[in-house]
């Protein structure tokens, strides 16, 4: 199985960064639009303190011109740095759970009546489920060191009628990707990312009935499993 991209990706640029695009003053228009859709990016980052919201995500294969969807849903709690905690439950199309908490995860397949178990970077397959989530953890100055300025910036609508600005982002230096999409909505929430990997793959994500701030446990980033289920080291 092919990995994802790790457990941090996007959140915001500096206010006031030059777009692409022409003419001249289109693209003041453009960064005015950027620097206000980045701060409320920004403030949402400062004032979330967890997220219970539905999941989807489509991973898209280039070479076969086929797509694998799946369905669940997550709980998030943001950290310091990268130590955010993550419940991810899909649903379809199998029963997996992903619990992330202090840099290390338990991905637990009960059709195999199996657990992976290792550091939160190497979470691979269906269940890694990244970008929307990661985004929510990152600084404008650490989205700043990993990507070039906003190369492209518009209104969208996704399904649903969920109003949103959406967000091209080409990343610094060598990274494991091509490009990353982001689309957020009218409260500064990214509610669905598009990663594009280099040989054309790509993985896209999708919250839903979000419900923001509620008391959530740190036991639902802990599976008490069954000494019969097999630990495997990821």
């Amino acid at each position: 199985m092919k990995r994802l991209v790790p457990l941090s990706l996007l959140l915001v640029l500096l206010a006031g960064v030059s777009i692409i695009s022409s003419p001249a003053a289109t693209n003041g228009q453009s960064a005015g639009l950027v620097s206000s859709v980045l701060n409320r990016m920004e403030r949402n980052r400062q004032s979330l303190r967890s997220l219970k919201a539905s999941l989807t995500m489509e991973k898209y294969n280039a070479q076969l011109r086929d797509k694998d969807n799946y369905t669940g849903w997550v709980l998030y709690v943001p950290g310091s740095g990268r130590d955010a905690s993550v419940r991810i439950e899909w649903q379809k199309p199998q029963h997996e759970i992903l619990a992330v908490s202090k840099g290390q995860y338990q991905l637990f397949r009960p059709r195999l009546n199996q657990v992976m178990v290792g550091k939160s970077g190497s979470v691979k397959g269906g269940a890694g489920a990244s970008g929307v989530l990661d985004m929510m953890n990152m600084s404008k100055a650490q989205l700043e060191a990993k990507f070039q300025p906003v190369q492209d910036v518009r209104e969208e609508t996704l399904w649903g009628g969920v109003g949103t600005i959406h967000l091209t982002l080409v990343p610094k230096g060598n990274a494991n990707f091509k490009y990353a999409e982001i689309w957020v909505d009218s409260a500064g929430m990214p509610v669905q990312t598009k990663i594009v990997e280099k040989n054309g793959d790509a993985t896209t994500m999708r919250l839903s009935g979000m419900e923001r701030n509620l008391k959530i446990s740190s036991e639902e980033f802990s599976l008490k499993l069954d000494s019969s289920v097999k630990v495997v080291k990821g």
